[in-house]
Protein backbone atom coordinates (compact mmCIF):
# COMPACT_ATOMS: atom_id res chain seq x y z
CA UNK A 1 0.00 0.00 0.00
CA UNK A 2 1.03 3.82 -0.72
CA UNK A 3 -0.22 6.21 2.10
CA UNK A 4 0.32 10.37 1.57
CA UNK A 5 -0.06 11.69 4.64
CA UNK A 6 -0.87 16.60 4.21
CA UNK A 7 1.11 16.11 1.08
CA UNK A 8 2.17 19.72 -0.28
CA UNK A 9 3.77 21.49 -3.27
CA UNK A 10 4.25 24.39 -3.91
CA UNK A 11 6.51 26.30 -7.06
CA UNK A 12 7.97 29.12 -5.98
CA UNK A 13 4.70 31.37 -4.24
CA UNK A 14 2.37 29.04 -6.24
CA UNK A 15 0.63 26.19 -4.01
CA UNK A 16 0.11 23.47 -6.42
CA UNK A 17 -0.77 20.58 -3.78
CA UNK A 18 -2.80 21.59 -0.33
CA UNK A 19 -2.66 19.02 2.04
CA UNK A 20 -3.49 15.71 0.05
CA UNK A 21 -4.19 12.67 1.85
CA UNK A 22 -4.93 9.33 0.65
CA UNK A 23 -4.68 5.76 0.81
CA UNK A 24 -3.38 3.69 -2.84
CA UNK A 25 -4.74 0.22 -2.16
CA UNK A 26 -2.92 -2.88 -3.42
CA UNK A 27 -4.40 -5.70 -5.90
CA UNK A 28 -6.47 -2.59 -6.70
CA UNK A 29 -6.61 0.27 -9.77
CA UNK A 30 -5.91 3.75 -7.69
CA UNK A 31 -7.03 6.64 -10.62
CA UNK A 32 -6.75 9.94 -9.64
CA UNK A 33 -8.45 12.16 -11.71
CA UNK A 34 -9.28 16.27 -12.45
CA UNK A 35 -8.95 18.97 -14.71
CA UNK A 36 -6.06 20.05 -16.44
CA UNK A 37 -3.93 21.76 -13.55
CA UNK A 38 -5.34 20.40 -10.63
CA UNK A 39 -2.18 18.61 -9.98
CA UNK A 40 -2.82 15.07 -10.54
CA UNK A 41 0.40 15.03 -12.75
CA UNK A 42 2.61 16.69 -9.70
CA UNK A 43 1.28 13.95 -7.36
CA UNK A 44 2.23 11.10 -9.26
CA UNK A 45 5.77 12.78 -9.41
CA UNK A 46 5.95 13.01 -5.97
CA UNK A 47 4.73 9.30 -5.58
CA UNK A 48 7.86 7.88 -7.86
CA UNK A 49 10.12 10.52 -6.15
CA UNK A 50 10.59 12.86 -9.19
CA UNK A 51 9.39 15.81 -7.28
CA UNK A 52 10.38 16.35 -3.40
CA UNK A 53 6.72 17.90 -1.52
CA UNK A 54 7.04 21.39 0.60
CA UNK A 55 5.80 19.11 3.01
CA UNK A 56 3.96 16.20 3.55
CA UNK A 57 4.47 11.83 3.98
CA UNK A 58 5.02 9.60 1.15
CA UNK A 59 4.74 5.93 2.57
CA UNK A 60 5.24 2.75 0.81
CA UNK A 61 3.67 0.55 3.38
CA UNK A 62 5.94 0.86 7.12
CA UNK A 63 8.38 3.13 4.90
CA UNK A 64 8.20 6.71 5.22
CA UNK A 65 10.37 7.26 1.38
CA UNK A 66 11.43 10.83 1.63
CA UNK A 67 13.33 10.02 4.80
CA UNK A 68 15.53 7.39 2.90
CA UNK A 69 19.14 7.83 1.56
CA UNK A 70 19.90 7.32 -1.62
CA UNK A 71 20.52 3.80 -1.69
CA UNK A 72 17.19 3.04 0.46
CA UNK A 73 15.43 5.01 -2.38
CA UNK A 74 16.58 2.96 -5.15
CA UNK A 75 15.36 -0.17 -3.05
CA UNK A 76 11.73 0.98 -3.33
CA UNK A 77 12.38 2.01 -7.32
CA UNK A 78 13.33 -1.70 -8.22
CA UNK A 79 9.95 -2.56 -6.89
CA UNK A 80 8.33 0.26 -8.89
CA UNK A 81 7.13 -0.20 -12.65
CA UNK A 82 6.27 3.63 -15.12
CA UNK A 83 3.97 3.53 -18.18
CA UNK A 84 4.80 6.57 -19.68
CA UNK A 85 1.91 8.77 -21.23
CA UNK A 86 3.63 8.10 -24.57
CA UNK A 87 4.84 4.67 -24.24
CA UNK A 88 8.60 6.36 -24.15
CA UNK A 89 9.81 3.27 -25.68
CA UNK A 90 13.22 3.58 -27.75
CA UNK A 91 12.89 3.83 -31.43
CA UNK A 92 16.26 2.63 -32.52
CA UNK A 93 16.00 -0.93 -30.33
CA UNK A 94 13.42 -3.42 -31.14
CA UNK A 95 10.37 -4.65 -28.80
CA UNK A 96 12.37 -7.20 -27.11
CA UNK A 97 15.18 -4.83 -26.46
CA UNK A 98 13.34 -2.38 -24.96
CA UNK A 99 11.17 -4.70 -22.46
CA UNK A 100 14.85 -6.40 -21.46
CA UNK A 101 16.31 -2.72 -21.02
CA UNK A 102 15.06 -2.68 -16.92
CA UNK A 103 16.85 -6.07 -17.04
CA UNK A 104 19.72 -4.64 -18.28
CA UNK A 105 19.52 -1.79 -16.27
CA UNK A 106 19.43 -3.32 -12.48
CA UNK A 107 19.90 -7.21 -12.64
CA UNK A 108 22.58 -9.75 -12.99
CA UNK A 109 20.53 -12.33 -14.97
CA UNK A 110 22.16 -14.36 -17.93
CA UNK A 111 21.43 -13.54 -21.21
CA UNK A 112 18.76 -16.80 -21.15
CA UNK A 113 17.18 -15.64 -18.38
CA UNK A 114 16.18 -12.25 -19.85
CA UNK A 115 15.15 -13.20 -23.09
CA UNK A 116 12.51 -15.83 -20.59
CA UNK A 117 11.57 -13.27 -18.94
CA UNK A 118 10.75 -10.84 -21.88
CA UNK A 119 9.06 -13.43 -23.87
CA UNK A 120 6.86 -13.94 -20.46
CA UNK A 121 5.94 -10.47 -20.79
CA UNK A 122 5.26 -10.48 -24.19
CA UNK A 123 2.87 -13.57 -23.71
CA UNK A 124 1.07 -11.36 -20.82
CA UNK A 125 0.38 -8.75 -23.02
CA UNK A 126 -0.83 -10.90 -26.41
CA UNK A 127 2.74 -10.12 -28.03
CA UNK A 128 4.23 -13.26 -28.61
CA UNK A 129 6.93 -13.31 -31.91
CA UNK A 130 6.91 -9.91 -31.68
CA UNK A 131 10.28 -9.25 -30.38
CA UNK A 132 12.51 -8.32 -33.87
CA UNK A 133 9.83 -5.60 -34.39
CA UNK A 134 10.77 -1.65 -34.11
CA UNK A 135 8.15 0.61 -32.71
CA UNK A 136 7.57 2.18 -36.02
CA UNK A 137 6.41 -0.91 -37.49
CA UNK A 138 3.97 -1.34 -34.79
CA UNK A 139 0.64 0.11 -33.46
CA UNK A 140 -0.12 2.74 -31.21
CA UNK A 141 -1.93 0.32 -29.02
CA UNK A 142 0.63 -2.72 -29.60
CA UNK A 143 3.25 0.05 -28.20
CA UNK A 144 1.36 0.73 -25.38
CA UNK A 145 1.22 -3.01 -24.64
CA UNK A 146 5.26 -3.24 -25.23
CA UNK A 147 5.03 -0.04 -22.57
CA UNK A 148 3.14 -2.50 -20.05
CA UNK A 149 5.33 -5.25 -20.86
CA UNK A 150 8.54 -3.44 -20.13
CA UNK A 151 6.76 -1.59 -17.10
CA UNK A 152 6.45 -5.45 -15.36
CA UNK A 153 9.43 -7.41 -16.47
CA UNK A 154 11.35 -6.36 -12.94
CA UNK A 155 7.86 -7.63 -10.99
CA UNK A 156 7.12 -4.75 -9.62
CA UNK A 157 5.11 -4.25 -6.71
CA UNK A 158 4.05 -0.69 -7.83
CA UNK A 159 2.88 0.49 -11.04
CA UNK A 160 2.44 4.25 -12.23
CA UNK A 161 0.72 4.66 -15.50
CA UNK A 162 0.22 8.52 -16.66
CA UNK A 163 -2.70 8.71 -18.55
CA UNK A 164 -2.44 5.29 -20.52
CA UNK A 165 -5.09 5.53 -22.93
CA UNK A 166 -3.80 9.11 -23.92
CA UNK A 167 -3.96 9.29 -28.28
CA UNK A 168 -6.03 5.71 -28.54
CA UNK A 169 -9.04 5.14 -29.94
CA UNK A 170 -12.05 3.79 -27.71
CA UNK A 171 -11.35 0.09 -28.49
CA UNK A 172 -7.97 -0.33 -27.87
CA UNK A 173 -8.20 1.81 -24.48
CA UNK A 174 -10.93 -0.65 -23.48
CA UNK A 175 -8.09 -3.17 -24.03
CA UNK A 176 -5.61 -1.51 -22.14
CA UNK A 177 -7.71 -1.06 -19.18
CA UNK A 178 -8.58 -4.51 -18.78
CA UNK A 179 -4.99 -5.48 -19.21
CA UNK A 180 -3.84 -3.29 -16.45
CA UNK A 181 -6.28 -4.54 -14.56
CA UNK A 182 -6.21 -8.09 -14.89
CA UNK A 183 -2.02 -7.25 -14.11
CA UNK A 184 -2.77 -5.67 -11.17
CA UNK A 185 -4.69 -8.80 -9.66
CA UNK A 186 -2.83 -11.02 -10.40
CA UNK A 187 -0.02 -10.08 -8.83
CA UNK A 188 -1.54 -7.86 -5.73
CA UNK A 189 -0.01 -4.68 -7.33
CA UNK A 190 -0.27 -1.46 -6.01
CA UNK A 191 -1.23 0.28 -9.38
CA UNK A 192 -1.89 4.13 -9.36
CA UNK A 193 -3.45 5.65 -12.88
CA UNK A 194 -3.17 9.70 -13.50
CA UNK A 195 -6.42 9.90 -16.52
CA UNK A 196 -8.97 12.18 -17.32
CA UNK A 197 -10.74 9.10 -19.43
CA UNK A 198 -14.16 8.57 -18.15
CA UNK A 199 -14.13 5.23 -19.63
CA UNK A 200 -11.69 4.05 -17.08
CA UNK A 201 -13.35 6.13 -14.15
CA UNK A 202 -16.47 3.75 -14.97
CA UNK A 203 -14.76 0.24 -15.91
CA UNK A 204 -11.84 0.10 -13.77
CA UNK A 205 -12.10 3.11 -10.63
CA UNK A 206 -11.83 0.60 -7.61
CA UNK A 207 -10.34 3.57 -5.70
CA UNK A 208 -10.67 7.41 -7.23
CA UNK A 209 -9.17 9.95 -6.15
CA UNK A 210 -10.68 13.23 -7.42
CA UNK A 211 -8.22 16.27 -7.10
CA UNK A 212 -9.81 20.59 -7.89
CA UNK A 213 -7.29 22.83 -7.94
CA UNK A 214 -4.52 21.07 -5.85
CA UNK A 215 -7.29 19.78 -3.21
CA UNK A 216 -8.55 16.06 -2.43
CA UNK A 217 -12.31 16.67 -2.47
CA UNK A 218 -13.68 13.53 -3.40
CA UNK A 219 -12.50 9.77 -2.94
CA UNK A 220 -14.34 6.74 -3.61
CA UNK A 221 -15.22 3.73 -6.27
CA UNK A 222 -16.63 3.57 -9.94
CA UNK A 223 -19.77 2.34 -8.08
CA UNK A 224 -20.29 5.40 -5.89
CA UNK A 225 -19.54 8.07 -9.07
CA UNK A 226 -23.39 7.83 -10.18
CA UNK A 227 -24.88 8.38 -6.99
CA UNK A 228 -22.70 11.26 -5.93
CA UNK A 229 -23.83 14.91 -4.40
CA UNK A 230 -20.45 16.36 -5.01
CA UNK A 231 -20.93 19.50 -7.22
CA UNK A 232 -17.75 19.44 -8.21
CA UNK A 233 -17.20 15.78 -9.57
CA UNK A 234 -20.78 15.68 -11.10
CA UNK A 235 -19.50 18.71 -12.74
CA UNK A 236 -16.53 16.94 -14.02
CA UNK A 237 -17.87 13.55 -14.70
CA UNK A 238 -21.40 13.92 -16.69
CA UNK A 239 -19.55 16.93 -18.54
CA UNK A 240 -19.97 13.86 -21.05
CA UNK A 241 -23.66 14.15 -22.66
CA UNK A 242 -23.43 10.22 -22.51
CA UNK A 243 -22.77 10.13 -18.60
CA UNK A 244 -25.05 12.10 -18.37
CA UNK A 245 -28.04 10.09 -19.84
CA UNK A 246 -26.06 7.01 -18.36
CA UNK A 247 -27.17 8.54 -14.84
CA UNK A 248 -30.01 9.91 -15.35
CA UNK A 249 -31.15 6.56 -16.56
CA UNK A 250 -29.34 4.99 -13.20
CA UNK A 251 -31.41 7.09 -11.36
CA UNK A 252 -34.62 6.04 -12.59
CA UNK A 253 -34.53 2.55 -11.69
Amino acid sequence: MIKVENIKKSFGKVEVLQGISCNFLPGKTNLIIGRSGAGKTVLLKILVGLFTPTAGKVWYNDTDFFQLNKAQRRAIRMDVGMLFQGSALFDSLTVEQNIRFPLDMFTNKTKKEKLMRVNDCLARVNLDGSNDKFPSEISGGMQKRVGIARSIVLEPKYLFCDEPNSGLDPKTSIVIDELIKSITIENNITTVINTHDMNSVMEIGDNIALLYKGELVWQGNKDEVLDTDNQILQDFIFASPFLQRLRSAALAK
